[in-house]
């Protein structure tokens, strides 16, 4: 079978890729902010989101009619990939043969408007859904039920049981210390230096925009994303609207890259490091949720750009 351009099966998955993304993408800052709540990180919320708008497009084509309320459905993807890997990890034995405990509440420390979301850090995985789904999207106890298979009785008891353990917590912030190769990148990407950004990653680096594309290599990294962003690519129609910059932050406990356009954050990009280069970084370019959110407790201008190149810039 050919798995050229031409492939009709690649031209059909397209298509009904773009059909999805018009009926559910209008949810998705619904579903981050579901996603949010649950994960107690942007950065696992956003893989979350992901995960569930390609489970709920694969759905869709072995279901005997479309949901009728496409929101709700949407939380219960979620819901149900969110708690079974949560089950999971309890259930994985370690080489001695002693059950994993459920995984800690991230240590990431909340901003001040995040006190309800740090709060639900200590309730059960049920109880912290059927809350998030109960008091803050106002899903009645039936729907939260169906959002999570199981009885509307479970959910009573889910939501006595949890509000009964909304306990204020006191968490304190670590400052990272930054591996010095991301003050070099900083310093490569600021004099628009290719060939010493390029030496500051491994052969093998990736550069990925989530639910976008993947960049495999230090070459491809190079001559792909790096070369758009510090000088353009006006045979793409993308012309550079200030000279950019990189700049080194702090955020909860991780060191991250924020990549700036003029006076407003346009980018922010996780990085891995293995010994004294990059070994993958994460840019969050098409992730308006996630730009918003980071940008926003840091008390910064930004500016969002959709979910795809094709998407309305705000």
């Amino acid at each position: 079978m050919s798995t050229g351009p031409e492939n009709p099966l690649d031209n059909a998955v397209k298509a009904s890729w773009r059909i999805f993304l018009d009926t559910y993408e209008p949810f998705r800052p619904d579903l981050f902010r579901y996603c949010r709540h649950l994960t107690r990180s942007s950065w696992d919320a956003e893989d979350l989101v992901q995960e569930t708008m390609f489970r709920a497009f694969a759905s869709l084509g072995i279901m005997a009619e479309s949901p009728r309320n496409p929101r709700a459905w949407l939380f219960r993807v979620a819901s149900n990939f969110w708690l079974n890997r949560v089950r999971q990890a309890r259930e994985i034995p370690t080489e001695f043969g002693v059950e994993v405990p459920e995984p800690a509440a991230s240590p990431e420390p909340p901003a001040p408007r995040e006190a309800a979301g740090t709060l639900l850090a200590f309730l059960s995985p049920q109880e912290r859904a059927a809350i998030v789904l109960k008091d803050a999207f106002g899903l009645s106890l039936m729907e939260v039920a169906e959002a999570l298979s199981t009885t509307t009785g479970a959910i009573k008891a889910a939501l006595h049981r949890g509000r009964s353990k909304l306990v204020t917590p006191d968490i304190s912030e670590a400052t990272p210390v930054a591996p010095a190769v991301l003050g070099r990148f900083c310093e490569a990407f600021n004099a628009r230096d290719l060939d010493r950004l390029t030496a500051l990653l491994l052969d093998t680096a990736t550069l990925e925009y989530p639910a976008f594309k993947i960049e495999y290599g230090a070459t491809a990294v190079r001559d792909g994303s790096l070369r758009g962003t510090l000088f353009g690519c006006p045979e793409g129609g993308y012309e550079l609207e200030a000279p950019p910059r990189c700049e080194l932050r702090a955020h909860r406990g991780e060191s991250i890259f924020l990549w700036w356009s003029g006076a407003e954050v346009h980018a922010i990009v996780r990085v891995e490091v293995d010994g004294d280069r990059i070994s993958r970084m994460r840019n969050y370019y098409h992730a308006p949720e996630v730009i918003t959110e980071i940008c926003r407790e840091l008390d910064l201008p930004f500016r969002t750009h959709g979910y795809h190149p094709d998407a309305k810039l705000s």
